[in-house]
């Protein structure tokens, strides 16, 4: 992987845990073929390897992702048991 492009994208995406979420299942579907998905959706030259096209994909805002919003941890309340 190109390392400018992976300083970039840590950038843009903000977190490095998501951005290595991102590019595997994109290099996943790139892998796959057969169809729209298995296509790059930037132009890339046939020397690119496919983590590369991910990072540019994402670098380009061909590729959009969600971050979840953050939920405080609540402890579970144990139910009381009723006696016998």
């Amino acid at each position: 992987m190109n390392a400018e492009l992976c300083k970039r994208a840590v950038e843009k995406v903000g977190n490095p845990n998501v951005l290595v979420n991102l590019i595997s299942r994109r290099v996943r579907q790139l892998n796959a073929g057969g169809g729209g998905l298995g296509r790059p959706l930037v132009d890339v030259p046939a020397s690119m390897g496919l983590a590369d096209i991910a990072l540019t994909e994402i670098l380009e805002d061909k590729m959009g992702w969600d971050m979840p919003e953050e939920v405080a941890a609540v402890r579970p309340v144990a139910k009381k048991r009723k006696k016998h």
